[in-house]
């Protein structure tokens, strides 16, 4: 009898949020991010970071839906893996970390993971666990790299600063 109250809770939380209109402006903002470019054009418009942390900023609007709409602490560590995993590949410098943007695409897979657990699709939620146990490791580690770029990008900066 368990399972099938489970369901009907996913039932009536897919109905609500499918017809919430943050939902519907999440799936927008995927778009403009990922399709349109938008988060590789940050980056490539500021540089020294700034253009990702931006972007990060962006994407954190994901996982706080994860946490305050879907309330589900599996999927808000999933959606905050792929922001962070951004945000390091994105600070690679010279370019190349905005280049990787283009095609890597967080914020379309932050809505698929999204629209997967909501709509109760097995392999996403698996997925969705299965990246929640290793993100709680990775979590730091991943802001222990960002650390790490943040401190690379300055004194590159510095560097280059020198040579004039």
């Amino acid at each position: 009898m368990q399972p099938i109250m489970k369901e009907a809770k996913r039932k009536r939380l897919q109905q609500r949020l499918s017809t919430s209109r943050s939902y519907q402006w999440l799936q927008q903002l995927a778009d403009v991010m990922d399709r349109y470019y938008l988060d590789a054009a940050l980056g490539f418009a500021i540089p020294a970071g700034i253009g990702d942390a931006i972007s990060a900023v962006i994407s954190l609007v994901y996982v706080a839906f994860s946490a305050v709409k879907v309330r589900s602490f599996a999927l808000t560590m999933a959606v905050l893996n792929n922001t962070l995993r951004d945000v390091l590949l994105g600070m690679i410098p010279f370019y190349v970390g905005d280049f990787i943007d283009i095609f890597h695409k967080s914020n379309q897979q932050n809505m698929a993971l999204i629209r997967g657990f909501v709509e109760g699709d097995q392999p996403t939620i698996q997925s969705v666990n299965r990246k929640a146990t290793w993100s709680i490791v990775l979590f730091f580690c991943f802001c222990f790299l960002i650390f790490l770029m943040v401190r690379l990008v300055i004194w590159l900066g510095q560097q280059v600063i020198s040579l004039f």
